[in-house]
């Protein structure tokens, strides 16, 4: 929905607030192209926030991971701790998104977010406290656990996340907000992993736990600052039936149908790829924390430069060509760095697949918040995400598997196969992806 010229505030600020009106500031006739989107003030909170909160859990990402292989040596209980992490998006993230269409999603946030924090808390003392034996206290399925209930915080919060973009800025600037979003998001992935590397070294797993507690307070002060629009909540109806409304809605509109196929064949044959690069730095590459974080941090530079090239276009044209040719390239990077063992090359393909990557979520996200109405746009980001977000940890369990019975390259490079395959299948018998511009 578009946001208008006056917003008046959210009933949770103080009374004096609950009586202003916000008028958005005067704007400068000429904005570069690819940031006119934070020429709107809530917006710009919205995004500076969540900036730095972003890095900091891109710091916590790279330590548990790391604390993980340090415990287990093993890649089996790297794919069970992602497995725990992500599974709540398969159960919990299409209540979240009825929930986003019926409630406040600026307070939907704002509590999320503070679990989320607290968690990340906890965990840093865990890692920190020590046994007689001088070792850690924290095992493995304590990692799990906490990793399990961040999960089920992050599924409540995705749905309002991605619904909330919209109506923080003018409909004109939507495609450019949400590649924004997705630049922050990949520019932390440069930073957090980078500094969660070198972190690791100075002040251990521990200190990124807590740090990544700390960068919440960013997103949470945005939360509270900005003046959140009014808006139209869907019916009080029963949430199955809310659900069913929403998947009927999705079925009879065939192009996000297909992009929603092709969404599961990503999240469960491609995206598990992410949580093993720190067993193939470690084990396979033999760089060591550092190496790890620029691996990563290679992966999110490819992914930023993608981003602000959607946000400089402004306009994605023939988005089922594309999002099917960076589908495939996305495979292909991830097929040739399962079998790399020399990391100037690791690092190059690292670029590739955050580059193909990310525009090919972009084409995903731009094409269905466009095609989406506003009225069921909770719904059908909660169906996205859980796509997007619910298949994974059953892909990191598969992969995990399998990788205790053939090497674990292997195993991925199968896994990027088929969703390759899955792609060109989707292109070739979908007219409406063929025709989506």
């Amino acid at each position: 929905m578009t946001a208008g010229p006056q917003m008046q505030d959210d009933p949770s600020r103080p009374a004096a607030a609950e009586v202003e009106t916000f008028t958005a500031p005067a704007r400068p006739r000429q904005t570069h192209q690819a940031i006119r989107a934070l020429r709107n003030p809530n917006f710009r909170l919205f995004w500076s926030g969540n900036f730095l909160s972003n890095i900091g859990t891109w710091m916590q990402n790279v330590a548990q991971g790391w604390l993980v292989i340090s415990l287990t040596n093993s890649a089996f209980w790297l794919g069970v701790v992602s497995f725990a992490g992500s599974i709540p998006f398969l159960f919990f993230t299409l209540f979240g998104g009825v929930i986003a269409d019926r409630a406040n999603k600026r307070r939907l946030l704002l509590f999320t977010q503070t679990a989320m924090m607290l968690l990340a808390f906890l965990l840093a003392a865990l890692a920190f406290l020590k046994g007689p034996d001088g070792h850690p206290i924290i095992t493995v399925w304590e990692i799990a656990l906490i990793a399990f209930l961040n999960g089920v915080a992050q599924s409540m919060n995705a749905p309002s996340y991605q619904a909330l973009v919209p109506r923080l800025v003018e409909r004109e600037d939507l495609t450019n907000a949400l590649a924004l979003n997705s630049a922050q998001f990949n520019m932390s992935r440069i930073l957090g992993p980078t500094l969660g590397g070198y972190a690791m070294a100075l002040v251990g797993v521990a200190g990124n736990f807590f740090l990544n507690g700390l960068s919440f307070l960013a997103v949470l002060w945005a939360l509270v600052r900005m003046r959140y629009p009014q808006e139209k909540l869907a019916p009080r109806q029963g949430m199955l039936r809310s659900l069913r409304a929403g998947f009927a809605y999705l079925h009879s509109e065939r192009e996000m149908l297909v992009l929603m196929w092709m969404t599961l064949a990503v999240s469960f044959f491609g995206i598990p790829f992410l949580n093993f690069i720190p067993y193939f730095a470690k084990v396979q590459l033999n760089v060591g924390e550092s190496g790890l974080g620029w691996l990563m941090a290679c992966s999110g530079i490819g992914a930023v430069l993608a981003a602000m090239i959607v946000a400089a276009t402004g306009v994605i044209r023939h988005r089922g060509k594309l999002v099917t040719v960076t589908g495939i390239v996305f495979f292909l990077a991830i097929i040739g760095f399962s079998y790399s063992r020399w990391f100037a090359l690791s690092e190059c393909l690292a670029f590739v697949e955050g580059f193909n990557g990310i525009l090919m979520v972009s084409c995903f996200n731009v094409s269905i918040q466009h095609l989406s109405s506003d009225e069921m746009r909770g719904r059908i980001m909660s169906i996205y995400a859980t796509s997007f977000l619910g298949l994974p940890p059953l892909g990191s369990l598969l992969a995990g598997e399998l990788s205790r019975h053939i090497p674990t390259g292997h195993a991925l490079a199968a896994m990027a196969g088929t969703a390759l395959l899955c792609f060109i299948g989707f292109f070739s018998f979908s007219p409406a992806l063929r025709s989506l511009d």
